[in-house]
């Protein structure tokens, strides 16, 4: 607990010196949600954990680059920034999706209610787009099973409406190790219709060696109100990254040595990834009286293409191939009816949907040599269609009864995995798999006063082995891995939700999961990591999140995660075993950020951010040097000023203020023993815009 109070020291200390000059800076109004019952509520009277990232919050003072920048002020979650572009974020929430390698695992990710994660839970963070949201939802515990195969919880962003009077507006950010954003947008609108026009791109040349990178967003709105009663958006999305160079993770005397440093292989193979991703979607809303209905559709096209370090002559190189190419085509919608119904107690709303989703790759394997060339395309070693569809209807009840409020929701969750093997040379793994479960959920909640609530929460939840953990069976043996089966789980929650004044919002929650059969590593060596049901686990744990406004120029922030998450069971791993209390690796057991805002007039802004993360065991045996705990902080300020129909900005900020040497995310189970992934030391940032409203 030292190292918890020693990130809150400062921002107790800079509490001291707030003092109460007029201003009205800081709402604490409490936010209003749709994630979890689809129909607006406060958040304050659902009877589970979720948590709201506002847009002023996501824009102040921040780079509008990745999520983790919005998330770390959530309990529950553990946003782990790589600094690597080739490999996303990893997002863990309770503990699913530590272990991911890549991508977002075990949490269902939405934009504007369209997925970002496919059918079988893998999921993209870059796709979702800073630049333009207007808040991101996050949802913890058994209430997400309405969502499906996905027991870590829901992440949701939702774009801005193009508003008032045509603007445009253009801003640019310098920083450390080459980091340079460029971004212009243009948006308005009116009560019939509104638009948004936004563009950026992103270079940095990495805070470790070979990891330089290039990515370019674009997105594009309109919504029209064609009566009082509908309304209907068209959303448009790109994502471009070409050749992102990949440092691949260090061994734990390569990040002591030089935390800059990469492995020789990424460089002998020139490890990296090109990224092409286009998509669309439409969401349609209409009242019918009290009623409506909800009904979207999405389509799009992912191109990817990655060369990996697997050395030339190995059997996974000879088998799969050191380069991935696939071409993915996705589409889906969703149908829904929301209807209120008058009883003779309280207020009842039914909610009844279905979710259609699926996704088609054309993957292909290469070796990643031709010759004595290495880190090219070579010879053919896989050609196969992977197709992943689910179909899940819902129905979900939310009543208010006087003090009680109740919600309970059932899904019926599928889906299926097929693989047509074009590449006949090594057999032909052909087959299919289908996953089916039927998860229930209720949440109670009782108003003890206005202000203090308090819920229980119970559910069952599902996770599917994604693509990538099928792609290898167990051993030597060539084919799909259909024998996994899918992770089961019991998530219990007890909460307390808290308005002591108008000032303080406190939410604490208490939760237990019991899971079988986890999807762990099997065995992970030159690239190819296979994968195996895992007995039980056990996670525990404790979320706090507190907003205070001390002031009216001062507010603090605080979100705490104690999480012990253990193995229940013994489970052999190949010819080793995973010892029952073992910790899970990948997940911090303690995890802390601290906020402090002062807003002294209108138009400045400065906040200082401090972090706290226990140590994270890399693997299951818990043997190996664990990635150590540290603190680091945060320094940030924004300048806006106003003349005639101009608007100018100025951005400054300082990242790892005490310049701290520390492992920023792990790879999980890396047969290499490449598990550590750094930080940057002390950076800076820079940067300025303006805006013209017509």
């Amino acid at each position: 607990m030292r190292r918890h109070f020693t990130v809150l020291l400062p921002t107790l200390g800079l509490c001291s010196l707030a003092h109460a000059e007029p201003a009205t800076t800081f709402n604490l109004l409490e936010p209003v949600v749709v994630t979890g019952t689809y129909a607006p509520n406060q958040s304050f009277d659902l009877p589970y954990s979720i948590d709201t990232v506002e847009r002023a919050q996501i824009a102040d003072g921040q780079l509008g680059v990745n999520l983790s920048e919005a998330l770390n002020r959530v309990p529950g979650l553990v946003v782990q920034n790589r600094q690597n572009y080739a490999q996303d974020l990893q997002i863990s929430s309770r503990g699913y999706g530590a272990r991911s390698a890549f991508g977002i695992r075990g949490i269902k990710l939405l934009s504007d209610g369209i997925p970002a994660s496919t059918p079988d839970g893998q999921g993209q963070a870059a796709s979702l787009n800073l630049d333009v949201a207007e808040r991101i939802e996050v949802l913890r515990g058994p209430a997400s099973a309405i969502y499906g195969s996905n027991a870590g919880g829901v992440i949701q962003m939702f774009s801005r409406d193009g508003a008032g009077a045509p603007k445009v507006g253009v801003d640019t950010t310098f920083g450390s190790d080459g980091f340079n954003k460029n971004h212009v947008y243009g948006e308005g609108g009116n009560d019939y219709a509104g638009f948004v026009l936004d563009a950026s791109r992103l270079d940095t040349d990495g805070y470790r060696d070979h990891s330089a990178a290039r990515r370019d967003q674009t997105f594009a709105k309109v919504h029209v109100r064609p009566d009082e009663d509908s309304r209907l958006a068209l959303i448009f999305s790109t994502l471009e990254q070409n050749g992102t160079q990949d440092p691949l993770g260090q061994t734990w005397q390569g990040y002591k040595d030089d935390p800059r440093s990469v492995s020789s292989r990424a460089e002998e193979y020139n490890t990296r990834k090109s990224i092409h991703h286009q998509q669309v979607g439409m969401n349609y809303e209409r009242y019918f009286g009290d009623a409506t209905l909800q009904f979207n559709l999405y389509a799009g096209k992912r191109s990817v293409i990655q060369y990996l370090s697997i050395p030339q002559g190995t059997a996974p190189n000879n088998r799969g191939g050191g380069v991935v190419d696939f071409d993915r085509e996705f589409h889906g919608g969703t149908l829904r009816w929301i209807q209120p119904i008058e009883v003779a107690y309280g207020a009842l709303t039914l909610t009844a949907g279905a979710d259609y989703d699926r996704s088609t790759d054309d993957r292909r394997g290469f070796q990643n040599f031709s010759g004595d060339t290495l880190g090219v395309k070579g010879e053919l070693r896989r050609d196969e269609k992977d197709t992943a569809t689910s179909l899940d209807p819902y129905l979900q009840a939310h009543w208010e009864l006087d003090r009680w409020t109740v919600d309970a929701g059932v899904r019926r969750s599928s889906m299926e995995m097929e693989v047509n093997d074009k590449y006949l040379a090594n057999g032909d793994s052909s087959g299919s798999k289908k996953y089916q479960r039927t998860t229930p959920t209720l949440s109670v909640m009782y108003a003890f006063t206005p202000e203090l609530h308090g819920y229980v929460s119970a559910g069952k939840a599902f996770e599917t082995p994604t693509q990538a953990e099928m792609a290898y069976a167990p051993g030597a043996a060539e084919g799909f891995n259909f024998g996994l089966k899918p992770a089961t789980s019991t998530q219990y929650e007890i909460g307390l939700k808290a308005r002591p004044d108008e000032r303080t919002r406190i939410n604490l929650a208490l939760f237990e999961i019991q899971t079988e059969d986890e999807v762990v590593v099997f065995a992970s060596s030159n690239g190819r990591t296979s994968y195996q049901n895992a007995g039980q686990t056990l996670r525990r744990g404790l979320e706090l999140g507190v907003q205070r406004e001390l002031s009216e120029q001062w507010q603090a922030n605080i979100a705490y995660t104690l999480l012990d998450a253990t193995y229940d069971e013994s489970v052999s791993q190949g010819s080793s075993t995973i010892e029952k209390g073992n910790n899970l690796p990948g997940v911090p057991r303690s995890s802390l950020y601290t906020e402090l805002v002062w807003k002294p007039h209108p138009g400045i802004s400065m906040g200082l951010e401090g972090q706290y993360r226990s140590k994270v065991y890399v693997e299951d045996s818990n043997q190996q040097t664990a990635a150590p705990a540290y603190t680091v902080f945060n320094w940030r300020t924004r300048f806006e000023q106003n003349l005639g129909p101009w608007t100018f900005h100025q951005l400054l900020r300082l990242d790892n203020l005490t310049d701290r040497q520390y492992v920023g995310s792990v790879i999980v189970g890396d047969g290499n023993q490449r598990y550590y992934e750094a930080a940057p030391g002390r950076s800076w940032y820079a940067g300025a815009g303006m805006k013209y409203q017509f």
